[in-house]
């Protein structure tokens, strides 16, 4: 069984819901055990400007699916929700991203693990520091408390409060 963890954002429709319905359908898999759940944190989009602000969470899973295997699921959900990828870091109901597989190093055309921008985005370091302070980033060879320390990702993220 392999620890994972999982960046989810949504910023269309009931974002909340959306992030609840994505856990709930990951972790109803026979091969995915739900492990820990972020606090949601609103956040400020990046890139594209003119779109809503999302919500983010992170989720740590145990799972024995393979991480490209883990890849077509998070993106069987994502299709199951609704998500249509009509531009990059534009709009979305969805979207699931494995940040962390273990200690794997990934790099080919279709899975990057770890996630190529998961040292350089707040949204995902924040809640990855609430769940899992000390796991490592095995090519940067940092714990997320450390990435997060000297971060100098400028965008605005706070702890959603409804």
């Amino acid at each position: 069984m392999a620890n994972v963890f999982i960046g989810l954002g949504s910023n269309i429709g009931d974002r909340k819901k959306n992030i609840a319905e994505a856990i709930n359908l990951l972790s109803n898999s026979p091969d995915v055990k739900l492990e820990k759940t972020s606090s949601l944190y609103i956040t400020e989009p990046i890139g594209y400007v003119g779109q809503d602000w999302f919500l983010n969470s992170v989720v740590e899973i145990t799972t024995s699916l393979s991480p490209r295997d883990l890849l077509y699921q998070c993106q069987a959900i994502e299709e199951q929700m609704g998500r249509v990828r009509t531009m990059q870091w534009g709009p979305r109901i969805i979207d699931l991203d494995i940040i962390l597989y273990g200690d794997e190093v990934i790099e080919d055309d279709e899975l990057i693990i770890p996630h190529p921008n998961m040292h350089k985005r707040r949204f995902v370091l924040l809640p990855l520091v609430e769940i899992a302070p000390d796991v490592l980033h095995p090519k940067l060879n940092k714990t997320a408390s450390e990435l997060l320390q000297v971060l100098k990702d400028g965008h605005k993220v706070e702890v959603y409060t409804d």
